[in-house]
């Protein structure tokens, strides 16, 4: 396996994931030079994940998914 296919999967996960939540947002992403949108889309990707587990696991341990999430991005 290659970095190169490491960040080709994960950019393509963050398209996939910003596409699905935000058709608006994904669609004003396409307006921005191009070099800007791989990188604006891996943003998106990454904060649309905290949000879900604030806004969507009730019934979990909400402060701790939060901090799983903050040790596994460093």
């Amino acid at each position: 396996m290659s970095k190169e296919l490491f960040d080709k999967v994960s950019l393509k996960c963050s398209k996939i994931t910003t596409r699905m939540y935000s058709t608006s947002f994904s669609l004003g992403i396409r307006c921005l030079q191009k070099e800007m949108r791989g990188p604006i889309y891996s943003i998106y990707g990454l904060v649309r994940f905290a949000d879900e587990i604030v806004d969507t696991f009730d019934d979990y341990d909400k402060a701790a998914f939060l901090d799983r999430f903050k040790k596994d991005t460093h």
